[in-house]
């Protein structure tokens, strides 16, 4: 075996935490059936002693290569390795499966020379090294075989150009770029000139927001002078890669770092101008308002600790982003921005189908959010009644919670006594919310009479009559007038029946199943 211990001197105590030291309010996501951390215990997998024996018997050289050594060294958890080989990958893929236990599939895509090994809960990417060149119309590489060095300089940063020898000389690093020089730096640099990386492939200076909110790295000033320049070029790139690597950074422990840096090299202007003309300040009479761009990014930011929820994070990005078309200056009042809720609520779907995100029910609750954020802001300055908070209730529906998470992360003052005072409201109005809720079954609210029964009750076909007693039902269970079960509410159909004119049918001896919130 080839095994040997590889320590690693780096110090990386600031940077992005592993599994063991994340926040307890977070639960780190899904990675794979067998955690690792730490270059030892990647060196020390029986599939790469096994990879090693292949590669012996093959008489191919092989590599580790990318981020699993990026994240090995900062004792990142891994999910995927990836080999490199100076041959072909898929026919070393498969010389290697037939030698590891239970000879597990191989997933060969020969047009593009890799292919894919699932073992012991781990994905495995076999790569045959190439060299890359690119046409300026498009993001697609013309791809030949190369050599290890060719293979190395088309990576993005060289962070992700570091190689560690499996064979035949096992334990050797090639850092040809100094990738390890930059992770001790925490700095995200590109191997070649910047202006050429991002401009062969647009789609890196994504990347590059990307790892700087996850690793918490800063660019080097000549990288993000390069995005600038080449901004324009994103153009190129279609919008579902445009939406993943977007949707990596809200996800990441530093949101407001990623987008920030997509602002300041002009990119954001282009995929998602809507949010950057929120930044500003406007003053008039010496009055200004906050810079509702920035403010949103902390909002996001807020969100970090409290859930991991992709949607709910993209309802902060959302929920102030009609304040520029509400915007109006009172010289009573000052700046206002009233009715940007709904107006807000409204942009979601053109928003969604621009960056080809999920026109259903995820959409429906990012636009329930970014409508009914002001809500529980409005319930907690005031002595409210039951009856209001079971109306928030009944809009919200299921999603209450998360509207609750989403109006803490909205306190963004720099005055700690009022963030506090506003912390304690909401937790108040939680609260009073959680007992209306249990009390009225509220929470998951299902009408105690449809559609079906009124029309059965009194022989109808739908119409406007049917509607109406729905909703005067509804009215009287939101006001506490009636109780939320279907006894109470078959009586008020029959007495909102007699005062329209209509004559019920017999009443079963039995009423249908129960149909109330539980």
């Amino acid at each position: 075996m080839y095994r040997v211990s590889i320590k690693s001197n780096l110090n990386f105590e600031d940077c992005s935490p592993g599994l063991d030291t994340l926040p307890p309010e977070i639960n780190p996501p899904e990675i794979s059936t067998v955690p690792l951390v730490g270059i030892e215990e990647i060196l020390g997998l029986e599939a790469l002693d096994i990879a090693i024996e292949t590669a012996e018997q093959t008489q191919t050289p092989c590599y580790l290569v990318g981020g699993v050594l990026r994240d090995a060294l900062l004792h990142r958890p891994v999910k995927d390795i990836d080999l490199l080989v100076l041959g072909s990958g898929p026919d070393f893929a498969e010389a290697w499966a037939a030698n590891l236990p239970g000879r597990p599939k191989v997933h060969a895509f020969k047009n593009f020379g890799t292919a894919m090994v699932h073992h012991s809960g781990l994905q495995f990417e076999v790569v045959g090294a190439r060299k890359e060149s690119y046409d300026r119309d498009s993001r697609k590489p013309l791809v030949s075989t190369g050599t290890l060095e060719d293979d190395l300089a088309r990576r993005d940063f060289s962070i992700n150009a570091l190689a560690f020898e499996l064979y035949p000389q096992y334990g050797r690093w090639i850092d040809n770029y100094n990738g390890i020089r930059d992770l001790e730096a925490r700095r995200l640099v590109t191997p070649l000139e910047p202006t050429l990386t991002f401009s062969d492939d647009p789609l890196r200076m994504l990347r590059a927001a990307r790892f700087a909110a996850q690793l918490g790295f800063d660019l080097d000033p000549e990288t993000l002078q390069a995005m600038g320049r080449e901004a324009e070029r994103i153009r190129i790139v279609s919008m579902e890669r445009i939406t993943d690597e977007f949707n990596k950074i809200l996800l990441s422990q530093r949101p407001a770092k990623g987008l920030g840096l997509l602002f300041d090299a002009g990119i954001l202007a282009i995929i998602f101008p809507e949010l950057t003309r929120m930044q500003g300040v406007k003053v008039i009479n010496g009055q200004g308002h906050k810079d509702n761009f920035y403010h949103t990014l902390q909002v996001v930011e807020n969100l970090v600790l409290r859930s991991e929820d992709l949607w709910l994070r993209w309802a902060a990005l959302l929920h102030d982003i009609a304040k520029p078309q509400t915007q109006k200056f009172d010289p009573e009042h000052g700046w206002t921005f009233h009715g940007h809720e709904e107006l807000g609520a409204r942009m979601v779907p053109r928003i969604f189908r621009h960056f080809k995100l999920p026109l259903d029910h995820t959409m429906q609750k990012v636009q329930n959010l970014v409508r009914l954020h002001l809500r529980p802001i409005a319930l907690t300055k005031n002595k409210v009644s039951d009856s209001a908070m079971r109306r928030l209730l009944f809009e919200v529906g299921e999603d209450i919670d998360d509207l609750m998470e989403l109006c803490r992360a909205d306190i963004t003052s720099k005055n700690e006594a009022k963030v506090q005072r506003y912390l304690r409201n909401f937790e108040d109005l939680d609260r009073r919310l959680k007992a209306v809720s249990e009390a009225d079954r509220m929470r998951l609210w299902q009408p105690p009479l449809g559609g079906a029964e009124i029309m059965a009750c009194f022989g109808l076909e739908p119409g406007r009559q049917v509607g109406v007693i729905k909703n005067r039902i509804r009215q009287a269970i939101l006001d506490g007038e009636i109780e939320n079960n279907q006894e109470q509410a078959y009586d008020l159909m029959l007495r909102i029946g007699q005062e329209i004119g209509l004559q019920p049918r017999p009443r079963p001896s039995v009423l249908s199943t129960e149909q109330g919130l539980d």
